[in-house]
């Protein structure tokens, strides 16, 4: 065997480029512990005792102990260029064995397991990079790993880690808790793997506060005492919270699960961040993750939490600047290899959950609870935060299962949970909660803080009915044909009416645009298109031009033309836009409420003489979507339940009018309500239960839920963990205007024209230039379902261009997504990389006004 004191943990390139032995696995075991205590160190006292276990640190700290492993050593010497055969130590040893159990990580977990670490604490050390390494029935002094002699060296590290951190291994109280000290884990060894440690020849102590500080996890100052008129309304001072902001904000007294039930426009995301402000004001809170239900909702609420995060967080922070813009994370932080350009962990939207503030998908904190790569980092990313979770409405059974388990594994971890809905049914309600709920009311607030949670003291639910007035009466018409509604918004338009047509589909919301804008243009209006699939750069430039436009900041351009807005739904969600008519694909009624939600949604909007608050339901009739809802429904049929579709069209067939709120609870009951049913809603119901053909039964979606929570078993790539079912997989398509490799690089030019270079040689630029370079490549890409998707080029083709140095390609062994290419045609159609149509089936295109399009051949 060789010392555990002569073990390398890593490598280290010199300026010269030469790669050698980098720290030793003591040193950097150490480095990562400290960096571990660091974080915990930034909780308020309370949650740090509650949530971090004495010797914490040491669990952080002995994730490598099975880096003195001969497989290992090997390893880093072979990188090193040393020929380690020559050494009677390692002579017989084939690194490439590794695989067979997981690398380092499983000879850490089978040595913990071997010398009596408490519960948990040898599954953490085998989790660090993500996953569960396939030990199988390995001792800690197996063969493969040195057998004895090696694992004595192994025990040795662990003791004289033990005095250096002094600190023994943690005795965890509950599941969760070991859950949110794994994910510390591997954050500290990603910070500890960075580049303020990597030189082995530098003391490493003084820098532990500037990387973390580099990292991101800065421990924000809050103004204190501020009212809710000088956080939302700093300028002019008059904006006041409503009675049901009000009774809400009152009911948040620290963490547990508080439900704010109330009607679209009525400020519920203002009274959520008043809330979350007075939790950090008391620190009773670390940060906020507001979690927005899809990747299809606006990028607009990032514009008011930016605003939001301007008045609270005080100008004493450091990096001040970095919590109040989003785009700085991936371009001003620096955490280790997996968070690079490159890594896993450079996404946004990943990174996003261990900031202290941010905006993201509702998905990424849905995987904190699932056997996913890294879910247990996303726990740690959300331990003692304010975590809202906007537009709750009846999920599908599969997501509504991981979104109860979600909201049950937050009030262990000290989160204060905020759960936002417009249209939420009491069975929604009552499970989320894991409590039974009487008041009928709405508006309502349920709160539940977490000591009443604990007791399970169900006199201790407080129900708060609040009082509310319905606007003005929507007049409502079902239309069973799309021609007449098309001539309605065009008439409407040319008016000069603000118009907003919403689909189920993108690929309808591209077909009606297309019936649509050329017709506007020349009545003398305008038209637009708002849905999923555009890059991020063009989405953004569209977002910004048409939410203005009617939202509150256009309002003085309402009266220079009318206009049609067509959309998905991303113009459902989190929105403030305001339309003089809306136009409505039929979808399940919770849906048609949030899309009532942008009509006439501000009394004091500007409106054109002939508006009236309408809106017109493309609909069969229900007899015709019982006999043939497929057909009868469309491709609406394939994105919701068809029981739920009909179920809705029988509780809005007979409506000519409909006010909000009071409308609100009855429609959701109507729809939602269980019910014995017979004939054609019986075998609707069925399929629903059971499935089809299209769509996989309830049932069945549930097993899966449940599956995918396990902590059993092989861990899930993250793309392969579905966290709602009716989603199909999705792969990252980037469109370029021309890509080539010629001179040491790679030359690509975007669509607006610029030219960039990727150099083949990572040492050739900066870690901040290829940041740089990453964040704008990253704008560059649109989600795309496989079935559309151009053919897969081969990962080490793509490393030939090296776009690894800047794109996350995933790992085979794992059966990661990789990236897809494609150019566009100045015609815009998309082409392989050698100049063929990338599609088979369909003809694929993609325009600045269109987005992403598929075309079928046989058209």
């Amino acid at each position: 065997m060789i010392r555990f004191e002569n073990c390398p943990a890593k490598t280290w390139r010199r300026d010269d480029g030469t790669l050698v032995q980098g720290r030793s696995v003591l040193s950097h075991c150490q480095i990562v512990g400290e960096i571990a205590r660091c974080l915990m160190s930034r909780f308020p006292e309370s949650m740090r005792i509650h949530l971090f276990p004495q010797g914490s640190e040491m669990a952080a700290g002995g994730h490598d102990i099975g880096k003195v492993s001969p497989t290992f050593v090997a390893k880093i010497l072979a990188a090193c260029g040393i020929n380690y055969k020559t050494m009677p130590e390692l002579a017989r040893v084939s690194p490439d064995l590794e695989k067979q159990w997981g690398g380092h990580a499983g000879v850490s977990q089978a040595t913990a397991e071997d010398i009596g670490t408490p519960k948990y604490v040898a599954e953490i050390l085998g989790q660090h990079h993500g996953y569960n390494p396939q030990v199988d029935d390995k001792r800690g002094d197996a063969e493969s790993f040195g057998g004895v002699p090696w694992f004595e060296e192994r025990k040795k590290l662990v003791a004289a880690l033990k005095e250096c951190l002094q600190a023994d291994w943690p005795n965890f109280e509950f599941a969760a808790q070991a859950r949110v000290v794994a994910g510390l884990t591997s954050v500290a060894d990603w910070i500890g793997s960075g580049e303020f440690f990597e030189n082995p020849e530098e003391d490493w102590e003084p820098n532990i506060t500037a990387a973390l500080n580099d990292a991101g996890f800065i421990k924000p100052v809050i103004r204190s005492g501020l009212s809710f008129t000088e956080v939302f309304d700093p300028v002019n001072l008059i904006m006041k919270p409503r009675e049901p902001q009000s009774l809400f904000i009152e009911q948040v007294s620290g963490p547990g699960v508080y439900i704010l039930e109330a009607q679209m426009g009525m400020g519920k995301t203002e009274a959520a961040l008043y809330a979350a402000y007075q939790m950090l004001e008391q620190e009773k809170a670390t940060g906020i993750y507001f979690a927005l239900p899809t990747q299809l909702t606006s990028n607009k609420i990032y514009d008011r939490f930016n605003a939001f995060l301007g008045q609270i967080v005080s100008a004493e922070t450091p990096k001040r600047s970095l919590l109040l813009h989003s785009g700085a994370w991936l371009l001003d932080t620096e955490m280790g290899e997996e968070g690079s350009p490159g890594g896993a962990w450079f996404n946004q939207n990943k990174r996003g959950l261990l900031a202290p503030f941010a905006v993201g998908t509702i998905d990424q904190a849905l995987m904190a609870v699932m056997n996913v790569k890294h879910g247990f980092v996303r726990a740690f990313g959300l331990a003692g935060k304010v975590v809202i979770l906007d537009e709750v409405h009846s999920y599908d059974l599969y997501t509504g299962t991981i979104l109860n388990e979600l909201v049950a594994f937050l009030r262990q971890i000290d989160c204060t949970v905020i759960i936002l809905s417009a249209t939420l049914n009491q069975t929604r309600r009552e499970a989320l909660l894991d409590q039974v709920t009487t008041n009928k009311a709405y508006p309502l607030i349920t709160a539940i803080p977490v000591a009443e949670i604990a007791c399970k003291q169900m006199s201790r639910l407080n129900e708060v009915g609040v009082p509310a007035e319905d606007g003005a009466p929507v007049s409502l018409r079902l239309c069973d044909k799309d021609e007449p509604a098309v001539e309605e918004a065009l008439k409407r338009a040319a008016q000069g009416q603000q118009v907003l047509w919403i689909e189920n589909t993108v690929a309808e919301a591209q077909q009606r645009y297309l019936d649509i804008a050329s017709r506007a243009v020349q009545a003398g209006c305008e038209a637009g298109l708002l849905h999923s699939r555009f890059t991020p750069q063009h989405r953004a430039a569209n977002e910004e031009r048409w939410v203005a436009l009617y939202g509150k900041t256009g309002w003085s351009e309402r009266a220079k033309c009318g206009r049609i807005l067509v959309g998905t739904q991303v113009l459902e969600q989190s929105l403030d836009i305001d339309a003089d008519f809306l136009v409505s694909r039929f979808a399940p009624t919770d849906m048609l409420l949030q899309r009532l939600g942008r009509l006439w949604r501000h009394a004091d909007a500007p409106r054109h003489a002939s508006a009236r608050a309408e809106c017109w339901l493309l609909a069969p009739t229900l007899e015709q979507a019982l006999a043939t809802p497929h057909s009868a429904f469309g491709l609406s049929a394939m994105v919701y339940s068809p029981y739920v579709l009909c179920r809705s069209l029988e509780a809005w067939q007979e409506l000519w009018s409909i006010r909000l709120p009071s409308d609100i609870r009855p429609l959701i009951d109507q729809t939602y309500a269980e019910r014995p049913e017979t004939e054609q809603w019986a075998s609707l119901l069925h399929e629903l239960k059971n499935g089809s053909r299209f769509r996989t039964g309830e049932q069945a979606q549930q097993a899966l839920a449940k599956l995918t929570l396990s902590k059993g078993g092989k861990t899930l790539p993250e793309h392969k963990a579905e966290t709602r079912y009716s989603d199909q997989d999705t792969h990252d398509l980037l469109l370029l205007r021309s890509l080539r490799s010629q001179d040491g690089a790679t030359q690509i030019r975007l669509f607006d024209g610029r030219e960039l270079t990727l150099p083949h040689g990572h040492h050739r630029l900066t870690k901040a230039e290829w940041r740089k370079l990453a964040a704008v490549l990253h704008q560059q890409l649109v989600r795309v379902s496989p079935a559309y998707c151009p053919v897969k080029i081969a990962k080490h083709e793509l490393e030939k261009l090296h776009l690894h140095e800047v794109f996350y390609l995933g790992r085979p062994e794992d059966d990661e997504a990789l990236l897809r290419v494609a150019i566009v045609s100045p015609a815009g159609e998309l082409l392989t990389l050698d100049g063929h149509s990338a599609g088979d089936k369909y003809t694929l295109e993609y325009r600045e006004d269109l987005g992403f399009r598929a075309i079928s051949n046989k058209e």
